[in-house]
């Protein structure tokens, strides 16, 4: 997920240099999304880099800027973006860290594709939930501390569903 956000805030932040992405990262509190090290950002930055995802610009070197190496976002990396923002979004883990990091760059994803995004995670926490009720009815032997932990992740599920269709009533409304 790194090289989704190194894209995301290059397109947010055209030019900015890798400790002030790193800076931003720490600053939104990326880390609850993704696990990230300085050594793996600065790692896919090098590769992103080689495989024309950025390109390193010139910049006018000044005393308060720690590094010279400016960054801008490609073609291929628009793309990159687009691909990723696809993968992340409809990722349907149990947890969705994985969606909340798209979720960072909606603004900057054209929004016919993200309500797509949103639909897939609809019908995904809808069959979830309807798994979790038929477990919950049907094993009626399950072991206490299982049955919470199911209805809790069903309780979860209910939040996102209820998020998703506000999201997707929203974009309706902005579309009027």
């Amino acid at each position: 997920m790194i090289p989704l956000i190194i894209l995301g805030l290059l397109k947010q932040n055209p030019g900015s240099y890798g400790y002030e992405l790193l800076a931003l990262m720490d600053l939104r509190h990326y880390k609850y999304i993704v696990n990230f090290t300085k050594g793996s950002f600065y790692y896919h930055l090098q590769q992103m880099e080689e495989k024309g995802l950025i390109n390193r610009i010139e910049a006018i070197a000044s005393e308060n800027t720690r590094e010279a190496q400016h960054y801008v976002i490609t073609e291929l990396g628009e793309k990159e973006f687009e691909k990723l923002m696809h993968k992340y979004g409809t990722k349907t883990d149990y947890v969705k860290l994985s969606f909340f990091g798209a979720m960072l760059f909606v603004e900057e994803y054209p929004s016919e594709k993200f309500e797509e995004i949103v639909k897939e995670q609809l019908t995904e926490t809808k069959n979830r939930i309807n798994l979790l009720e038929q477990s919950l009815k049907t094993q009626q032997e399950l072991p206490t501390y299982f049955r919470k932990m199911l209805e809790n992740s069903r309780s979860h599920h209910m939040v996102n569903l209820e998020w998703f269709e506000e999201m997707l009533a929203n974009e309706k409304i902005n579309e009027s």
